[in-house]
């Protein structure tokens, strides 16, 4: 199981939210390359960027930020945010990013979503399934749409998707755990795909132990995003730098 710390972004600075709510922004360096260079430093791969600006906005917005640690760092990146055309998507790519999340777009336009899974391979491609209640939500969480997010994920997979994010926003940023019982489900519905379109599954949201690592990767999660329990201190990098090793 892939461990990748996540960094979101607004106004160029590394911040958290609560619940995907703007109003709870809380700023934790005003360098996400300092952050960065130090999830690298710990052994780290991977790293998830959100440009929360972006989401507002409906385009990119914070591509600079990604271009400065793609360019400073080997980390594999994979960018989101308000991702919503193929000039979006070259901005990105052309800034370093290494795969995109697609959320809002995959449900407001899924026809031009599909073209990406083409046009950039499903190895570059992620769904982003963030969900409240089970449905999916939009437009940086702030919009909830009648989609069911099983069928929704399912649905997809039958496009070739192979990589899917999904987040309960219900848990997201409250350290209270993730939601095993949903991962679970999804990936025990993913049984009739074959190996080859066999679901990715990267877990985020809730995280706040390293206990709950390893019954994420029991599970069967190809990932996991960490945010604000490693910013918190609820885990140590030198915890994620152990589990890298010995995995």
């Amino acid at each position: 199981m892939r461990i990748i710390p996540a960094i979101d972004i607004i106004d160029g600075k590394c911040v958290r939210l609560t619940k995907g709510d703007y109003t709870t922004k809380k700023i934790y360096n005003e360098n996400p390359l300092e952050i960065a260079k130090q999830f690298e430093g710990a052994g780290i791969n991977y790293l998830h960027v959100v440009d929360l600006d972006g989401a507002k906005a409906s385009h990119i917005v914070n591509y600079k930020v990604l271009e400065n640690i793609a360019s400073k760092t080997n980390l594999k990146i994979d960018f989101g945010g308000g991702l919503k055309s193929d000039e979006d998507l070259k901005i990105a790519f052309n800034s370093g990013a290494h795969q995109i999340t697609g959320g809002s777009i995959a449900v407001k336009n899924p026809e031009l979503f599909e073209t990406w899974i083409v046009k950039f391979g499903a190895e570059h491609i992620i769904l982003g399934a963030d969900c409240n209640n089970e449905k999916i939500a939009i437009s940086g969480w702030q919009e909830e749409s009648s989609l069911e997010v099983l069928p929704f994920i399912e649905d997809y997979q039958t496009k070739g998707i192979k990589y899917v994010i999904c987040t309960d926003i219900s848990k997201d940023g409250m350290l209270e755990g993730p939601s095993f019982e949903l991962y679970k489900r999804i990936l025990n519905n993913n049984s009739s795909f074959d190996n080859e379109n066999a679901l990715k599954l990267i877990a985020s949201g809730g995280i706040s132990k390293f206990d709950e690592l390893p019954k994420l990767q029991e599970l069967g999660c190809e990932g996991v995003i960490i945010g604000k329990a490693i910013y918190e201190n609820r885990i140590s990098l030198k915890e994620l730098e152990n589990f890298i090793i010995n995995k």
